[in-house]
């Protein structure tokens, strides 16, 4: 489990190898990964973008920017929750991800970014 906190967000993510979804004899791995998000501040937030940075070990960097959440803008009032689940494919046995997300302070309109903690996608077999 890896947690970040940045401008009173915290981020927690807590990753899973998903060994009945991928295809190794095609060199592909998926890993789920489920994030929550809790407002530490007095104010009421919204989620409006996601950028992520993915390292995989044979595939090199990528980048994956876009509106929300798995569809969703989620709205927190202090001391809310949103929690979602998520995933990644890899071309190889071993990969990391983080990145940023960009909130809005709803009583100002003042946009803020969140750092999404570095976490690490292994193969279970790999960690031997």
């Amino acid at each position: 489990m890896q947690i970040a906190i940045t401008n009173d967000v915290k981020i927690v993510v807590e990753t899973a190898y998903q060994s009945e979804r991928p295809n190794t004899s095609e060199g592909k791995y998926a890993f789920a990964y489920r994030i929550s998000i809790v407002n530490q501040g007095e104010h009421t937030i919204k989620l409006l973008r996601r950028h992520w940075h993915i390292v995989d070990s044979l595939d090199g960097k990528s980048e994956v920017e876009g509106e929300g959440v798995v569809g969703v803008q989620p709205l927190l009032e202090p001391g809310e929750k949103h929690q979602y689940v998520s995933g990644c494919i890899l071309g190889s046995t071993m990969g990391k991800m983080h990145g940023t997300y960009l909130m809005e302070r709803q009583f100002d309109g003042k946009l803020f970014e969140v750092q999404i903690p570095e976490f690490v996608l292994t193969v279970p077999f790999m960690d031997n």
